[in-house]
């Protein structure tokens, strides 16, 4: 006979994930899983309220705005949104989030930092996609440069980094970039993620302001 009777079993949102399984494929411990079920939940109901986080509700999230564009939050969304689907499921939410915890590995960072910037997925970062991703990051940090500058910052990177010349940078020419320059993966550590069960309900995903947004 189970413990619980079947009036009063617990209704989880769509796509739910045993804490106890993510956390064996995770950063996180099942404590922590838990928590960010709950934040996971508070997410999913504020704007459609169907269990779901849409693109709105991550963005409200990321930056207290559901309207407002920019490319970072709609890559960010991308990659979460494993299975290409429109929305994010809790076990999509934990898996994506761990990258960002401090114990996950620096591999996990600057891959998903690569595919951050490879807009278009092609498997490798383009001039023009790095102008883009930079042009996104500088305005979603109130920072605006003239295109002079950000040419020279998007020179400047593809000089440093495309070590075969060949006008675009793969991930290992991008391993050895990141390497050079670790500030670059800075903001894919969320060090409230290690106490997030101390964390929520604060926790929000805010990127860093105030960091220089220069490539170089």
């Amino acid at each position: 006979m189970g413990c619980m009777s079947s009036k009063h079993a617990v209704k989880h949102t769509p796509g739910y994930e045993d804490p106890m399984i993510l956390a064996s494929e995770t950063a996180f411990t099942e404590n922590e899983v838990e928590a960010l079920y709950e934040l996971f939940k508070k997410l999913s109901f504020s704007i459609i309220k169907d269990g779901l986080i849409h693109k709105e509700e991550f963005q409200l999230a990321l930056f207290r705005n559901s309207n407002r564009k920019n490319l970072f939050a709609d890559r960010v969304f991308d990659l979460f949104d494993i299975k290409n689907n429109g929305v994010i499921e809790f076990g999509e939410f934990v898996r994506s989030l761990s990258i960002f915890h401090p114990n996950a590995p620096e591999a996990e960072k600057i891959a998903f930092a690569f595919k951050l910037y490879d807009l278009r997925q092609t498997g490798y970062i383009e001039r023009e996609e790095l102008k883009e991703m930079v042009l996104a990051l500088l305005n979603e940090s109130d920072v605006f440069l003239s295109n002079d500058i950000v040419e020279t910052i998007v020179n400047n990177t593809f000089v440093q980094a495309d070590l075969n010349g060949d006008g675009k940078i793969d991930l290992d020419e991008w391993r050895e970039f990141v390497k050079k320059n670790p500030s670059l993966i800075k903001n894919m550590t969320l060090p409230y993620l290690k106490d997030i069960t101390m964390a929520f309900p604060s926790f929000v995903m805010h990127p860093e302001r105030g960091d220089d947004p220069d490539m170089t």
